[in-house]
């Protein structure tokens, strides 16, 4: 059986649980595994040449997005693509908390926040869009990091706690996989009008423009997977 992990060094400086994080990530979203698959904690351990704490601890991590399942004494098991119910759902609960989020992060917004919020934007643009995890981290990436950072500048610890728990963005990006990114013009754009208001200082212009991005990317999950 050939293994759904293509060798790679082992990291040096880097956490190593965070490597293993990304290598389930990347083998998640690639549909290397099947839906429904059973993850042997050790099985995966010898894989990537670790010891099984750094596996247990980055399914735990998995969990809180949605992407892997754990029963009582069965273990883990990857969890299906989501259904376009189950997309509207969840761009549901991130309107509410992402919206409320805009709004008090651009009351407190300075110069260097809105930099770094530009500067995302920029990465976005430049990023490649192909369709493996690999070919699309860097987008991906850029687009976590816009959300994360108004999530972080908004003031809220509770609100924050939320949105980490919640991992939207991931299960968005498990749609591209084999196709590519197939929304990065329009995302770009919503991005783009959501710092603008952050420019002008306008916070319910901030709250209504980051309500359009997420109406825009609810739709478009939901014609993808319903493809």
């Amino acid at each position: 059986m050939s293994s759904v992990f293509p060798s790679s060094p082992m990291p040096g400086r880097q956490v190593l649980a965070d490597h293993v994080h990304e290598e389930l990530l990347a083998a998640l979203i690639d549909g290397r595994f099947d839906a429904g698959a059973a993850l042997s904690i050790e099985g995966i351990a010898r894989e990537l040449g670790v010891s099984p704490t750094p596996v247990r601890e980055a399914l735990a991590r998995l969990e809180h997005t949605g992407m892997v399942r754990r029963a009582a004494l069965k273990g883990y098991r990857v969890a299906p693509l989501m259904t376009a119910e189950e997309h509207g759902q969840l761009v549901q609960a991130r309107k509410l908390l992402e919206a409320e989020n805009a709004e008090l992060a651009c009351r407190r917004a300075g110069g260097e926040f809105v930099e770094q919020l530009r500067e995302s934007i920029e990465r976005l643009r430049t990023a490649p869009t192909g369709g493996s995890y690999s070919e699309f981290r860097d987008y991906w990436k850029a687009d976590e990091d816009f959300h994360r950072l108004i999530a972080e500048n908004a003031g809220n610890p509770f609100l924050l706690t939320a949105y980490q728990t919640l991992g939207g963005q991931v299960q968005r990006f498990r749609l591209f996989a084999g196709r590519g990114v197939t929304d990065a013009h329009c995302a770009i754009a919503e991005h783009t009008e959501v710092l603008e208001a952050f420019e002008r200082g306008d916070a319910a212009a901030a709250r209504a423009a980051m309500e359009k991005h997420l109406d825009g990317v609810g739709r478009r999950a939901i014609e993808d997977s319903s493809d």
